[in-house]
């Protein structure tokens, strides 16, 4: 499941990050990539100890982890630390599913869904594509700044090189408390119509059904 979050970022904060970024000192992109990433990753990123990283996070992340959309869909456990990520021209990160298992031994995660966070506008960059091989063949997004999309870590996906101009990115990751993507789905759908009811409908009956059921099946599936 494809879950598109549009605009996360207003305008002011989008400003407020590129500035930063534009002033920052990034390092290569393979000194956070696994064994098997290192031969495929082309990018630079933010170092994890970076001076900006506070206000980079409280910017991004602080955004995102409130919105209801990725709550909803997300049903967050824990939430990974982002990388900030610049890619310029020539530079891609081939095909490739993200590690199982992430973070420093103490602080260890498993990577259920993946998120980028689009820092610039489409218009910056030619090529750069986020291509994530579905079902349905692959679907390549490039969506416009502040957008975040949400997909399985499950998912074979790739970079496409940028040609031209500058590719930002925040990117990161979470365990959520449903371990199986067909649950998540399911519950995210369910709770769709759940909101619809208890908005339109909030004392019928079959409102209070929906709800209950919605309710007792994330406890029935979570692992927390």
């Amino acid at each position: 499941m494809l879950i598109e979050i549009p605009a996360l970022l207003s305008k002011k904060k989008l400003a407020e990050i590129q500035d930063i970024l534009s002033q920052a000192d990034f390092v290569d992109g393979k000194l956070s990539a696994g064994q098997a990433a290192q031969r495929v990753k082309n990018n630079t990123e933010l170092p994890q100890d970076a001076q900006q990283l506070n206000r980079l996070n409280t910017l991004v992340m602080n955004t995102l982890v409130q919105h209801p959309l990725f709550q909803n869909a997300a049903l967050p456990h824990r939430i990974a630390s982002p990388f900030y990520a610049k890619y310029g021209k020539g530079q891609t990160y081939g095909e490739h599913i993200d590690d199982p298992v992430m973070g420093p031994a103490g602080q260890r995660y498993r990577s259920d869904i993946s998120c980028t966070v689009f820092l610039n506008s489409p218009g910056d960059y030619q090529g750069g594509e986020l291509s994530i091989k579905t079902q349905f063949g692959a679907q390549e997004i490039k969506l416009k700044a502040g957008c975040a999309i949400l997909y399985p870590s499950t998912s074979l996906h790739q970079v496409n090189p940028v040609t031209s101009g500058t590719r930002l990115v925040a990117v990161t990751w979470i365990q959520s408390m449903i371990r199986q993507a067909e649950r998540r789905e399911l519950l995210f759908e369910l709770n769709q119509a759940r909101e619809t009811l208890m908005r339109e409908q909030p004392d019928n009956a079959t409102t209070h059904q929906v709800d209950h059921s919605y309710v007792n099946l994330v406890r029935m599936w979570s692992e927390v």
